[in-house]
């Protein structure tokens, strides 16, 4: 008889807490850890969906930091506010100016001491509140200054969750505001965010070249991918054919949320629900994996077809339509070239053959493009991305591995028509 028993779906699939059957990856946790202690800011980063929040989740306790989530819509001076009120002030707008002409911000902080006590009778419980308010400080959102002496005395990681969604401008303005934090503070962020470049930050603010360490989420190696699958077997007591094992992890393109969700799916068709009472052998043997694999990502189908039509609009109606033509090799490359990424002299021949302006096309507007690739899915609301442009290695970069499975399963030229672009020749 098994020890315990787990529902199905808290060990295989995506949900909102930490997976049953997490595994702890040498080159990525154990690395994630060791830089914990090395008093610098930590950067997570990878495609959609493979494992960033789980990692932070798995390693730190939840008293060990605070989560702030980005919106596309904040500022600096926004940012700035949400990690103070994260942190227990009570911020309002002040009558005062910055020197800039915005409003300073007015952060009250007031400390609460629960103390709980039983009296001997074995009554109920007695809490006693005693509260102490400071005086509020008058700062400027926008100067990191005034932000790092009102979290004087703070000893928690400060996690920001979805970096990815901030402008560009904010994304900048906060690298700048990172080596400040470093220098004047002890103060450690850990930076969550949808790309594949290492030095994300560093292009922004070239002085954060040992200030911080990335760590990289996305690389899962195929005997990881069965350790997943095997630790929720122990869990659920079952034993999926090695077959269905070998099938999944070959057509999950080293995706842990295929996997996950394959095999969830499998479990479903096989009314596995929770753990099994006796266990069970050769579960999927009999079922179709590339058809499951299928089914999981055409559950996106609504969400892929609208990036592509969302993000061929552009920001604008344009003489040029950059970012429509950006989709074009995207939508005629194979599955092994978007992989590794589409390099920015391979676009420029495309594009160069294919585009109305042909050999004429300013490659200084399909440089511009690319590096607004993620604000503009941001400002579209495309949310988790498709697509993210790396500046250091000049690549546009697939960071969501279920498009590929789901583009390698569509007529290319029905997708070329949603988009409005011609089909090749």
């Amino acid at each position: 008889m098994p020890e315990a028993t787990h529902r199905a779906a808290d060990v295989y699939g995506i949900g909102r807490e930490l997976p049953l059957n997490y595994v702890s990856r040498k080159e990525v946790d154990e690395y994630f850890v060791a830089n914990l202690t090395r008093d610098k800011h930590v950067i997570i980063y990878g495609s959609s969906k493979q494992g960033k929040t789980s990692l932070r989740k798995s390693r730190l306790q939840d008293n060990d930091y605070i989560v702030i989530h980005c919106s596309n819509k904040w500022s600096i001076a926004d940012l700035h506010a949400a990690i103070l009120k994260k942190v227990g002030y009570e911020v309002t707008q002040a009558n005062t100016k910055t020197t800039t002409g915005r409003n300073k911000i007015s952060a009250g902080f007031t400390a609460t001491l629960q103390v709980v006590g039983i009296n001997l009778g074995g009554e109920k419980e007695k809490e006693i509140a005693d509260s102490k308010t400071t005086a509020p400080l008058e700062l400027d959102p926008e100067d990191v200054n005034d932000i790092i002496g009102a979290l004087s005395g703070f000893k928690k990681y400060i996690v920001l969750e979805d970096f990815h969604y901030l402008s560009i401008e904010t994304q900048k303005d906060f690298s700048v505001a990172l080596k400040a934090f470093h220098e004047q503070s002890a103060i450690c962020f850990i930076i969550v965010g949808v790309w594949l470049e290492e030095g994300r930050l560093t292009v922004y603010n070239g002085d954060l070249t040992g200030r911080i360490v990335g760590v990289n989420a996305d690389k899962w190696t195929k005997e990881e991918l069965y350790e997943v699958i095997s630790s929720g077997e122990a869990l659920l007591n079952i034993e999926f054919s090695q077959a269905f094992k070998d099938a999944v992890i070959a057509g999950s393109l080293d995706s842990v949320y295929i996997v996950q969700e394959a095999c969830h799916q499998a479990c479903v068709a096989k009314a596995i629900h929770f753990t099994q009472d006796n266990q069970l052998s050769e579960v999927g043997s009999d079922l179709d994996v590339p058809s499951i694999i299928r089914q999981v990502v055409n559950q996106q189908t609504g969400r892929y077809n609208s990036f592509i039509t969302l993000f061929a609009s552009g920001f604008q109606e344009t003489a040029l339509q950059m970012y429509k033509w950006l989709l074009y090799p995207v939508l005629t490359s194979d599955t092994k070239t978007l992989e590794t990424g589409l390099t920015y002299r391979s676009m420029r021949d495309i594009l160069r053959q294919h585009h109305p302006e042909g050999a004429a096309l300013n490659i200084g507007n399909l440089t511009q493009a690319l590096q607004s690739t993620a604000s503009l899915q941001v400002k579209k609301d495309i949310k988790p991305i498709v697509l993210d442009y790396d500046q250091t290695n000049l690549k546009l970069n697939v960071v969501d591995r279920g498009f590929l499975i789901w583009l390698a399963n569509q007529d290319r030229k029905d997708l070329l028509e949603l988009a409005d672009l011609p089909l090749p020749a």
